[in-house]
């Protein structure tokens, strides 16, 4: 199962339904404690800059460019997904339905499921600052210059329990933040810590440390990661060597109903089925060293 945004309120439904017909298993998105956090929560400015050089992915209708700042139709995280008044980030807005990361000043990585073709790519924009930086701001615009347009795909895949990214071209390069460093020789180890960096459900950039690799395939390792639906494209960064590992691509379904109201499903760290990260082994060949 993907964590792209298609985890609408009509797919929380179809998912509950078809749990409670033993059709899937049940699943869980919280491993252990919830570690995301906002923006200016982080204390780390290293670790923030990590935050500055990830990208919401924004459909093209939802932005409405006004000279130097573009609006962002923003939709109330807990009246959309029909969620429980408790549920974590409740009364924030949600805009991004996919996200990415910056590798080269004209370059971004995502997942494959999020730009599959280029009428996707066209479709899309690629918005830098979506963040929560002090305590009660609701983004709702960001400045015109950090949004960024599709020139070209380089390329996509997708395949089932598989590979599954995206290299899009942006229209131009990008000069107030710096691509992230990547994993380029050698290779991940069962028990790194990790970090993910992206837009979960679409809400404004979290930070959420707190995981380690669990186990490791040919193209893709599994680790309990605390993402949803929109962190699809996510950087997966090594704590240890600030370096990206993979791509945020696919895992367990992310709410449950309860009285009424959904809740983020939880398990421990090292139970269910673990979130899947596509290794940044198979992005080189496409990527300019």
């Amino acid at each position: 199962m993907s964590k792209s945004s298609w985890k609408s309120v009509f797919r929380i439904t179809c998912v509950l339904i078809l749990q409670s017909a033993g059709a899937i298993p049940t699943a869980q998105v919280i491993y252990g404690a919830d570690d995301r956090h906002d923006y200016y929560q982080e204390v780390d400015p290293a670790i923030q800059a990590q935050a500055d050089s990830t990208v919401a992915l924004v459909r093209l209708a939802d932005l409405n460019p006004q000279g130097d700042i573009t609006t962002i139709n923003t939709i109330h995280y807990g009246p959309y997904y029909s969620l429980c008044a408790e549920e974590p980030y409740y009364d924030q807005e949600v805009a991004a339905f996919c996200s990415g990361f910056l590798v080269a000043p004209d370059t971004v990585v995502t997942a494959g499921h999020c730009i599959s073709n280029q009428e996707d790519c066209n479709n899309t924009r690629f918005v830098f600052g979506f963040k929560i930086s002090v305590t009660g701001q609701q983004p709702r615009s960001v400045a015109t210059d950090h949004v960024f347009s599709c020139q070209s795909i380089v390329h996509t895949v997708v395949m089932n329990q598989g590979e599954d990214f995206a290299v899009v071209k942006l229209d131009r390069p990008v000069t107030f933040t710096q691509p992230l460093p990547y994993r380029r020789i050698g290779s991940v180890n069962v028990g790194d810590p990790l970090r993910v960096i992206g837009y979960p459900a679409g809400l404004p950039v979290k930070i959420a440390g707190g995981a380690s690799v669990r186990s490791i395939q040919n193209q893709f390792l599994l680790a309990n990661l605390d993402t949803y639906g929109g962190n699809s494209g996510s950087a997966v960064f090594n704590r240890q060597t600030g370096e990206i590992e993979g791509i945020l691509v696919r895992g367990d379904a992310d709410y449950s109903l309860a009285h009424q109201c959904y809740l983020s499903h939880r398990c421990t760290d090292t139970e269910c089925t673990g979130e899947g990260v596509t290794l940044m082994k198979q992005v080189l060949p496409y990527l300019n060293p």
